[in-house]
């Protein structure tokens, strides 16, 4: 997750871009790249909580337009989570963020779930 975390960072020059892993009922920090970052989310609570309560990736065009947004960071505006699922269980999330309005897209999505797959939990 760690490398996974810095290649992406590094080759797309995003935010914000690291791991949140599933333990109880939150999700917990793991490995990331770039500013100080929330350490504990509720299930269905920001992007990544409803990514991890709806089972599906979300891509948010502007975070201010999103109910119950957390802003972990100001220069935030753009997002896209996709939730890592293994045996028909989320078990985590890659969380990536822009400083750019409306930064991601399907494509971004294709591969980002993609590269999620591979991850061995």
């Amino acid at each position: 997750m760690a490398n996974i975390a810095a290649a992406l960072k590094e080759q797309f020059k995003w935010w914000w871009v690291g791991f949140y892993v599933v333990k109880g009922d939150e999700l917990v920090l793991a490995p990331f790249q770039g500013p100080v970052a929330c350490t504990r989310i509720k299930k269905g609570r920001g992007v990544c909580g409803a990514a991890w309560e709806q089972e599906r990736t979300l891509i948010v065009p502007d975070v201010e337009q999103f109910p119950g947004h957390i802003a972990c960071s100001s220069w935030s505006k753009s997002e896209i989570v996709v939730p890592i699922i293994k045996n028909d269980i989320v078990v985590a999330v890659l969380d990536v963020d822009s400083e750019h309005l409306d930064h991601f897209d399907q494509v971004d999505q294709q591969h980002l779930e993609k590269i999620v797959s591979l991850l061995n939990f």
